[in-house]
């Protein structure tokens, strides 16, 4: 058994944290590869190491003094050494960082340095060899991952250590300067390690218990889901869902290596699992794997006597397109069809997209209808259960909220309904309660 775990900036963001980082890793033998993120807030008055490094990109680019941020950055580092009793002295690496600091530096260089050095605090901490993210992970000259030279670099990097620690977020360029993901680019990290060395299971330890079936800020204390497949999860992302971003997912879904959630602060629990697939008799009584949803979209409904639907249809979605606006879903008439978009990317051109319509396919009528917020109901079993969509349309019927759209993927993974937007939260719940409630 081979695990690769991957600690988020909360679960490394002081000594305590540390603390719990360690009995984790040493509980189970099989997690000899560890990504680690740059320090997290340790309380909500608290500012995560990364947007401090951020802050002293800004102060360099504009000539202002930075000496106060360094310090604080500092002082958090030495902190977790001093508290914990690392045995490793980062003072004189923390000077030559401070030293080699310019207007000129590049933020890549500056900001990598919150997962460089917590990552090495963490290496000494749990007595694993540090690999700087820097000689194992590798981008193209156009900044795409180098999978060949990655994968290979990170299984001897393994094979010749044993146990590894290396820091998420950046890698290198052909031309030696570093490079840094996105936002959550330590999520990346983590998947690609777990693929590279084919993983049976790649963990990610943050500090919630999972996913939840849906969001806590609407319905109280709602369940968590034991088991989703990367497909559904896919969708709850693309409803809004604040799930794993699909990069970082995509190295361990192309490898079929099972993904699992989990709480650094209740490693008791045993978080969600995201597989490839579930077997049929896996499968919970529970056919709704989670509701997600997403305000502010509008829908233009053309209606047209004897339209020759796929004609008028592709003449549409050709004006959406040259107005570089995603329609996200679209509802078929035998005389009408329906686009939904967000209202953000129509802006001030939904007139003018509605006066193109008009022109192409000379309708009856188009009616714009704004302030709709689309739910979705995700779930594998739902296309073998009779009576789903009728018992969500009742539930939702039954307490005054109007259904405005229906949306149904071909995979028929998902159900979808748009409602108004004053009833976004209402809906949620009501879906919520008629499924897992």
């Amino acid at each position: 058994m081979l695990k690769v775990a991957k600690f988020g900036g909360s679960s490394v963001a002081g000594a305590e944290q540390f603390r719990k980082v360690r009995e984790i890793v040493e509980s189970d033998e099989s997690r000899r590869i560890i990504v680690i993120s740059a320090a997290g807030k340790r309380s909500s008055d608290d500012h995560k190491l990364t947007d401090l490094l951020y802050l002293i990109h800004a102060h360099l680019s504009y000539g202002v003094p930075c000496e106060d941020i360094l310090n604080t950055v500092e002082t958090r580092l030495l902190g977790i050494c001093d508290e914990l009793g690392i045995p490793m002295d980062l003072k004189p690496e923390l000077e030559r960082f401070r030293r080699g600091l310019s207007k000129d530096s590049s933020v890549d260089e500056i900001v990598s340095r919150g997962e460089y050095f917590t990552s090495k605090l963490m290496a000494a901490w749990l007595g694993y060899a540090f690999v700087d993210a820097a000689d194992c992970v590798f981008f193209g000259l156009d900044g795409t991952l180098d999978r060949e030279t990655t994968y290979a670099a990170i299984r001897e990097a393994l094979d010749q250590k044993g146990r590894i620690v290396i820091p998420g977020f950046y890698g290198q360029l052909p031309t030696g300067r570093l490079r840094v993901m996105s936002r959550g680019g330590s999520d990346i990290t983590g998947a690609i390690a777990a693929a590279a060395v084919d993983a049976d299971i790649y963990e990610n330890w943050t500090d919630v218990s999972g996913i939840l079936m849906a969001d806590p800020r609407i319905v109280p204390n709602p369940s968590p889901i034991e088991k989703i497949t990367f497909a559904e999860l896919r969708e709850l992302a693309y409803m809004g869902a604040s799930v794993l971003h699909e990069e970082s997912v995509q190295p361990v879904k192309e490898k079929g290596i099972p993904l699992n959630i989990r709480n650094t602060n209740r490693p008791q629990d045993p978080g969600t699992m995201i597989v490839e697939s579930v077997d049929e008799n896996e499968m919970s009584e529970r056919f709704i794997t989670g509701i997600a949803g997403r305000r502010n979209f509008s829908i233009i409904t053309v209606y047209k006597q004897g339209m020759k639907l796929s004609h008028s249809l592709r003449q549409a979605l050709e004006i959406f397109d040259r107005y570089q606006t995603p329609v996200e879903h679209i509802t078929l008439g035998l005389d009408s069809f329906a686009l939904v978009s967000p209202t953000a990317n129509l802006g001030d051109a939904v007139y003018d997209v509605i006066a193109e319509i008009k022109k192409s396919c000379r309708p009856d009528e188009v009616e714009l209808r704004e302030n709709i917020a689309m739910v979705s109901a995700v779930g594998r079993k739902m296309s073998s259960q009779p009576g789903v969509s009728g018992r969500l349309f009742q539930a939702l019927g039954a307490q005054g909220i109007n259904i405005r759209t229906i949306a149904q993927g071909a995979d028929e993974l998902a159900i979808t309904v748009g409602v108004e937007n004053e009833q976004y939260e209402n809906a949620i719940r009501v879906m919520y309660e008629s499924f897992a409630g």
